[in-house]
């Protein structure tokens, strides 16, 4: 940083030996300098920086860890030291992590309007899914599920899971969704959450010809059927046993989804039929209409 001061006042006469003299360094090395300011080192810190902010913007919830494995992915030999490093000169934290000078977390902007206004209901399907994101604790650690119920017959039309709580975990878990299901035009409703709220989850529901809608913040009841659905999840699956390793709770949660909530569970508002049932028995009329 004192090479700008050395060119500036060798501008103003004052010799270059007597002012690196003064301020600790060689000529040499200011001379070195200024036939290149930008050392192969600065450079290369500035391409990885670019590459970081791109995928810090389609995962905001990737800390430093998470961001050395994508580097290394795309073909950086980059350590992890180094990474956060640039992650604190640059300022770019993970989302659920408490940044230097702040209280809270401040959730990010909506990426949509609001279209359900708390209205849980649907006439025909895939015309309202509602999606959420839960964790529970192993032995091995935390288990990531993300799902997405259709409001017309309460079927979990897509979910997915895994280690981390990415954006990946959403995008799997939409697509798994739009693979089932004609996606056009559903109106796909969840938090705030960054997955949502990510490059990669708009660019796939655009993908999918899908219409994104967000609650607002802090605001449990504008997202209260997948919720819902967590809960009896908790109950029936989540709270009765420890779960030792991921895979174990991996089996159990897709066993209570298929079999028995999909197949035996019985609901009220669906008049007393299961979510597969209310679909055979209201498809054809559907389908005709």
């Amino acid at each position: 940083m004192s090479y700008p001061l050395v060119e500036e006042l060798a501008g103003e006469g004052v010799r270059v030996t007597t002012t690196c003299r003064v301020l600790g360094f060689s000529p040499q090395a200011f001379y070195k300098w200024r036939a290149r300011p930008c050392s192969d080192r600065d450079w290369d810190d500035a391409h990885l920086v670019n590459e970081m902010l791109d995928i810090h913007e389609d995962d905001p919830e990737f800390g430093y860890r998470f961001i050395a494995d994508e580097l290394e992915r795309k073909g950086h030999r980059v350590s992890e030291n180094r990474v956060q490093r640039l992650c604190q000169e640059h300022r770019i934290w993970s989302t659920t992590t408490k940044k230097p000078g702040r209280r809270s977390k401040t959730p990010g902007p909506p990426v949509h309007d609001d279209l359900v206004d708390r209205d849980f209901t649907a006439d025909r399907p895939n015309q309202r899914w509602v999606g959420d994101i839960t964790e529970h604790r192993t032995g091995e650690g935390r288990l990531y599920l993300c799902v997405f119920k259709d409001l017309w017959s309460n079927r979990i039309v897509g979910y997915s899971m895994a280690n981390n709580m990415t954006a990946a975990l959403a995008v799997a878990a939409i697509r798994n969704a739009g693979l089932r299901r004609d996606s056009r035009g559903v109106t796909v409703h969840t938090d705030r959450g960054s997955q949502f709220r990510s490059r990669a989850f708009v660019s796939t529901l655009n993908e999918l010809d899908m219409v994104g809608s967000m609650g607002r913040v802090g605001a449990a009841g504008d997202n209260a059927a997948a919720e819902s659905f967590f809960a009896l999840l908790q109950k029936n699956v989540l709270n009765r046993q420890p779960w030792a390793t991921r895979d174990e709770l991996r089996l159990a949660i897709i066993i209570w989804i298929e079999r028995t909530y999909h197949r035996r569970r019985r609901q009220r508002r669906l008049g007393k039929l299961t979510p597969i049932e209310f679909e055979t028995i209201n498809q054809p009329a559907q389908q005709a209409a």
